[in-house]
């Protein structure tokens, strides 16, 4: 069985540390669990390697977040993995910093991000792991606070959280998406 875990981000140096690539930070977590590497390959980095006798591919594309679904449905296609053995970990700006959301299927809830894989799938039926990053920013703001690097509480807490999201990921991977929601929704 084969499972394609998608971190969402933004390529480049001036991206690494801010709150928008919290999926490349989840998935670098990911790769480094299960001793598996990052090459330079088509749409980004990719790592492969295996989780309890499971082939597990983690994605970090380069294509910018408004195009990640060109790299998502590529990586399916090239390796025939099925939609519900995909996994997209991402921020979202609805959910308190470092809470975690598992879901089956859901919509882009504005998300440039999720919005291109929509688009790329032609459906919102794929699970996903939305890490919140909260709203604390004022009115017009939402692009300098996404794109902002994390501060204080948030940077002392965010390795446990990326842990946390890490876990949830591999959880998915070997016991399906219901075990790894209970077990990890809202945590």
């Amino acid at each position: 069985m084969k499972y394609l875990i998608v971190g969402l981000g933004n390529k480049g140096e001036e991206y690494t540390e801010t709150r928008h690539n919290v999926g490349f930070k989840v998935a670098e977590k990911i790769a480094e669990t299960i001793e598996a590497p990052f090459k330079s390959s088509n749409f980004g980095l990719l790592a492969e390697g295996k989780y309890k006798g499971r082939k597990v591919f983690i994605l970090k594309p380069d294509t910018y977040m408004n195009l990640s679904g060109n790299a998502v449905k590529f990586w399916m296609q090239k390796e025939n993995i099925p939609l519900e053995n995909l996994m997209i970990v991402t921020d979202d700006l609805s959910l308190p910093f470092g809470t975690l959301r598992m879901k089956m299927k859901g919509s882009d809830a504005g998300h440039n991000g999720l919005k291109s894989i929509q688009e790329q799938l032609q459906t919102q039926n794929y699970p996903r792991l939305r890490f919140g990053i909260s709203a604390e920013f004022s009115e017009g703001k939402q692009v300098d606070y996404v794109l902002g690097k994390w501060e204080g509480e948030e940077k002392e807490k965010l390795p446990e959280r990326i842990e946390k999201s890490s876990k949830a990921c591999l959880s998915f991977v070997f016991a399906g998406i219901q075990n790894a929601m209970t077990s990890f929704n809202g945590k």
